[in-house]
Parts: structure tokens; sequence; C-alpha cells
């Protein structure tokens, strides 16, 4: 039967997180008390996800995750970040886990954050077959400010950044949740009327997304009609983990994780995100944030 695998060796964390997946969101949830115990447990029966701790005995979230990514690949693994694992959730997050929530929000972020995972596209195995011809691919739209959208719209980029074999079947699901969070954020703050009292969608806002696929690495170009942000002021989560803890800017820590190069223009508006193809994927890519 389908689950949620809750991995704490805090048995009131346990009993909070099952609280909320099985009575507001409906999910059965079973538990481990550390790595050891979930990596059984993903030997007997696979999970819809996994939400785990990262300090623990025998096993920490860190080497969970790992494991996880390298022997379970369509399993994503959520964090739940407590004060003073900052850097050790860091460290996860570039390892391959799909998303975190910060301990003292579990109660309100964590099924928006589960729900948020498991709706990313899964891909498709037959078109796996094209890989090896596919030379280039650009994709234009230019689509109203609907939150509506988002979710089809990276489950077409998605499935065109697979064509092409940039991400590993494990990255597919955060490859998709940083196209989420630059989307949403470009249209729930991008509108006209973004800097005004009103913070509501103005008619005829739109948002541009241009993606250039090849080979060698896929770029993502997000623009909104917003009047912008200080991009200078974007600090790196790897430089200060303790960004993961605080009450704002999760997406932008997930995209700056996970991608290969971060750049805004001079407004402030308009974020390129680029993945690239690692010719070996034991060893990591460059990083830059640029504005």
């Amino acid at each position: 039967m389908p689950h949620i695998l809750i991995v704490d060796d805090n048995s009131m964390d346990r009993e909070l997180a099952r609280g909320v997946l099985e009575k507001r969101g409906g999910f059965r949830a079973e538990f481990a008390s550390n790595g050891i115990e979930a990596i059984e447990h993903l030997e007997a029966a696979t999970p819809l996800a996994i939400v785990t701790d990262l300090q623990m005995p025998e096993m920490d979230g860190l080497a969970l995750v790992r494991t996880v990514h390298r022997r379970f690949p369509t399993v994503p693994v959520i964090l739940t970040t407590a004060h003073g694992s900052e850097q050790l959730a860091v460290d996860a997050l570039v390892a391959g886990a799909a998303d975190f929530v910060p301990k003292q929000r579990l109660a309100r972020d964590l099924l928006r954050t589960v729900e948020g995972v498991l709706a990313a596209p899964q891909g498709d195995w037959q078109r796996q077959l094209l890989i090896p011809f596919l030379r280039f691919n650009q994709l234009r739209y230019e689509v109203p400010s609907d939150v509506n959208l988002v979710a089809p719209l990276v489950d077409q980029l998605v499935r065109a950044t697979e064509g092409f074999g940039l991400v590993e079947l494990a990255d597919r699901t955060r490859l998709a949740r940083c196209l989420a969070e630059a989307l949403r954020n470009a249209i729930v703050h991008g509108s006209r009327g973004a800097g005004e009292q009103s913070t509501s969608v103005q008619d005829g806002d739109r948002v541009t997304v241009h993606a250039e696929l090849s080979p060698e690495e896929g770029r993502f170009l997000i623009r909104d009609q917003g009047p912008g942000f200080d991009a200078s002021a974007i600090i790196d989560p790897r430089r200060s983990p303790d960004l993961l803890t605080r009450n704002s800017g999760k997406g932008l820590a997930l995209i700056q994780l996970f991608m290969d190069e971060v750049r805004f223009n001079g407004q402030g508006n308009e974020i390129t995100l680029v993945k690239r193809r690692l010719a070996d994927p034991d060893v990591p890519a460059e990083h830059s944030i640029k504005a």
C-alpha cells in the first residue's frame, strides 16, 4: 500500500509528522528510527517518499540521502532540519535530497512540501530511446500569471530536459522543484502591481519562459513584468546554512543548491537557471550566482 516513510529517532517528532500526513493529508505513514532501519524498509517496500531527520544514530540523514539517491533513485527524500543541523542539510540537499522543512514549521509546511515533491513529473522510459539522436531543443512560452499553469509547464520543461539525459532519474524531482519555485516567484511576486499595496495579479501580466537544451546543458530563462528586486543581496546557502531555517527564501535556496549557475538581470525580474551535464557524476559541478 502506498505510504510515506518517516525516519526519526525522536518519537514525538515522528508522531507530529504522522499526524500531519495522515490526518490532514490522507497519507499512510510508516516509521524507521535511523537510516539503517530505513534502508531495510526500502528493501522490503517502496514508499512514495521519505521524510527524514538529519541527526540520528547509526546512519544519519546525510548517509541515508546518499544511499537512497544511489540505490532507490525513484524515491524522493525530504529533510526535516533542526537548529544546528543547517550545514548537514545543505550537504544533504547537494547530495540528492528533494526538499526540506525546518522542524519548527513542520505542522505548517510538511504536508505542502510532500505534496509538492510528489507532484513532480515522473518520466517516460520510452522517451529514453531517442536521447542519443537529439541535439538541440528550444522552447518559448509567454503565459498568463496563473499559478495553475505552473505544474503543466514544469512537466513540459522537465520532459524536454529528460530528452537529453541532463539529469539522472533521481534528480528529476529536484529539477522540477527548482523550476516550479522560480515560476511561482515570477507569477506571485512579478505582477506589475507587486510594488503597490495590492499584490493581486493584473490582467495582461505575462511570464516569459525560454528554454535552450542541448546534450551539454539546459538553460532556463524566466522573466516577469514586476518591479524586480536587488539580486546583489542574495546569500548563498553554502556559505550561510542558517538560511534553511529562516522564514523566507526557501525556493531560492533550493535553486542555488541544485543548479550549476544562477544569473539575474540588472532589474532583478529575470532569472536564468543553468544545469550542466557532469562528465563525472562523482565530481561536483562548479557553482556560481551572478547578478
